[in-house]
């Protein structure tokens, strides 16, 4: 059972991040499960649209709503992030090598959004690696148990992470 976990400062560093290790992990035949996440400009604010890819070739799904300039509740869209764990579930049946989830966030230290899947994969012995940002960094711990890792958040050192796991888990 592995749960590992990476922390960056750069915005959009992360999702670039993760994003590398989804398309270099899969270009070496790894079974790649879970989102990844992509900011595109938007024109009626100053944040970005966030979109999560469905991995290993789902659709695209955009989580954030626009709430207009100047709001400042959540632009975080449930319905849609729920609708990308939905998806992401089915994957898991397939048993793939890895899960990665884009970030460990509010929804996730609440106990909704990728949580759960997160507990599943890990019961089924599938490795995952997720993001955790300050705020949610204390709940994350919490929920981990102590079972966490975190790593470099390199896309070398992620690599290698992931390697070592599947020699591990080859020999065993």
């Amino acid at each position: 059972m592995a749960l590992a976990y990476v922390k960056t400062e750069a915005r959009g560093e992360t999702d670039r991040l993760l994003t590398a290790l989804a398309g270099q992990l899969m270009e070496q035949g790894v079974r790649v499960s879970g989102v990844v996440q992509s900011n595109v400009a938007c024109s009626d604010n100053d944040l970005c649209d966030m979109d999560v890819q469905v991995l290993p070739a789902g659709p695209s799904i955009r989580i954030s709503q626009s709430l207009g300039r100047g709001a400042r509740g959540c632009r975080l869209d449930p319905e849609a992030l729920e609708r990308a764990v939905g998806l992401v579930s089915r994957t898991l049946a397939d048993g793939p090598d890895i899960l990665i989830v884009n970030k460990f966030g509010k929804h996730e230290a609440d106990g909704r959004g990728f949580r759960p899947l997160i507990g599943e994969a890990m019961l089924a012995g599938i490795p995952v690696l997720t993001a955790v940002n300050a705020t949610n960094e204390a709940a994350f711990r919490n929920f981990a148990e102590g079972l966490a890792q975190q790593l470099p958040a390199d896309l070398h050192h992620l690599v290698s992470w992931y390697d070592a796991l599947a020699v591990a888990d080859a020999t065993a």
